[in-house]
């Protein structure tokens, strides 16, 4: 039985009991504890951030729809987006019957020059076969353009035709496998202008000041195609493809493909087509502000250039660029500052007297006239 004393003593102790219980809930960690607790936060949000970085959110994927009712050039505007802040990519391209691990390959020298002058830059030489397979990769889902491509009876039509749907689905450079890169593409686009402000980058094959230019030129100024360096999705590609698409279908339709006459290159697939559709975007409405311009623009804005001029996103360069050492036109020596590019004009499809233009100039007599290109 408990008495007063006893009973003071239990509570006192039961007191004691629970304050230092309660206490030792309560009170703070001691430093050495705390500190670890902070080390492991900053090591987890430190993961977390590196994770962050190394595995960003994926971009949103486009959502399906039915193209069965779009033009060429709304499907083509579809599946590949135009973004002009976008880099140039590090891509030269090139065609030939051969690659050059064969010993068929007869432009190692030229083709060598491009990787020479493009360190880091991924260089391809496509074969034939090799392109029907990356086509059907890149165009599956647009079948007309690929029908297109398969009908076109001539090699130089189909070789025309890669150039702009390789650039048009990747970007980068394509020149004929007859020329020789002079100085890298780095220095194509002057410095003052932004590389984010440009997204395709021509030249002037022919600027032929003459009454009877007409004779011996398809236009009055003539943007040459053996080299282009465009980004992906340029505006100017997509017209292009849509524009030999459907002229090359509706000549299959009418049975004319079989009739096809290799003179008529240039305007199915060729610099006058090319030409054309450059001409146009400088003039559409889409692209440009018309309302404020100070007119048309034609061949007068480009003949006689001596340096680069931009057109809106195109970088348009003087015929000594990317044809030096013709000796006419006003086209410069290979040494000069504006050669970019050398080109030999070996084009198997044209009859030998419409080759090496500037050497054939060079040989000309007094009095004689170079033979007529087209």
């Amino acid at each position: 039985m408990l008495n007063p004393r006893r009973a003071f003593i239990a509570a006192a102790f039961l007191l004691t009991v629970f304050f230092l219980i309660t206490r030792s809930h309560s009170s703070e960690p001691s430093p050495a504890t705390k500190t670890e607790s902070q080390d492991a936060q900053a090591e987890a949000q430190a993961a977390a951030n590196t994770q962050q970085r190394i595995l960003p959110p994926p971009p949103p994927q486009k959502p399906m729809i039915d193209m069965s009712g779009m033009s060429t050039y709304e499907k083509l505007a579809y599946q590949y987006e135009y973004d002009i802040e976008s880099k140039f990519p590090a891509y030269i391209w090139q065609t030939w019957k051969h690659t050059p691990g064969e010993g068929e390959f007869q432009f190692r020298e030229q083709e060598a020059s491009w990787s020479i002058e493009h360190p880091g830059f991924i260089h391809e030489v496509i074969t034939d076969s090799v392109a029907d397979t990356l086509l059907q990769l890149l165009y599956g889902s647009i079948p007309e353009v690929l029908e297109a491509y398969h009908a076109l009876p001539l090699p130089v039509l189909k070789a025309d035709l890669f150039r702009y749907l390789i650039l048009y689905a990747r970007g980068g450079i394509y020149s004929d496998i007859d020329t020789y890169a002079i100085r890298s593409a780095i220095e194509w686009i002057p410095a003052q202008i932004p590389k984010e402000t440009v997204g395709l980058v021509i030249g002037i094959e022919a600027d032929p000041d003459r009454p009877d230019w007409a004779d011996w030129y398809s236009r009055r100024i003539q943007f040459c195609q053996w080299t282009i360096q465009s980004k992906p999705g340029h505006p100017v590609l997509r017209d292009i493809i849509s524009r030999i698409t459907n002229s090359t279908l509706t000549m299959k339709k009418e049975g004319k493909l079989s009739q096809f006459q290799g003179n008529r290159v240039v305007d199915l697939t060729g610099p006058a087509v090319w030409t054309d559709t450059i001409m146009d975007y400088f003039n559409d409405e889409r692209y440009f502000d018309m309302a404020n311009s100070k007119g048309k623009i034609d061949y007068r804005n480009f003949t006689g250039m001596e340096t680069s001029k931009r057109v809106g996103d195109v970088v348009v360069l003087p015929i000594t660029s990317f044809s030096p050492g013709v000796g006419q036109m006003g086209a410069k020596d290979y040494d000069d500052p504006m050669a970019f590019v050398k080109h030999d004009f070996e084009g198997t499809w044209k009859p030998e007297s419409e080759r090496h233009i500037g050497e054939v100039q060079q040989e000309l007599g007094e009095g004689e006239e170079a033979p007529k290109q087209q």
